[in-house]
């Protein structure tokens, strides 16, 4: 796991803890609570997928690069 790679990881646990403890003390009915908790995880989750998206589009640029470079010392 890269440096990178943890603190974004970081960034998003710590997020997500602070959501729930502040929902958990708003004075909300519960079922809006519910609804505010599974619509930022969702929301939290959506946002994870477009940047590990963007991580693996980079890897695999690299490893395509990393290949050539290969090729080209053999050749």
């Amino acid at each position: 796991m890269t440096k990178e790679t943890k603190i974004i990881a970081g960034v998003l646990a710590g997020a997500a803890l602070g959501a729930t403890i502040a929902l958990a003390l708003s004075s909300d009915s519960t079922s809006d609570l519910k609804e505010k908790v599974s619509d930022f995880f969702a929301d939290l989750l959506d946002a994870s997928k477009d940047k590990l998206a963007g991580f693996s589009d980079k890897a695999s640029g690299v490893a395509d690069k990393v290949k050539d470079k290969i090729s080209e010392v053999k050749s």
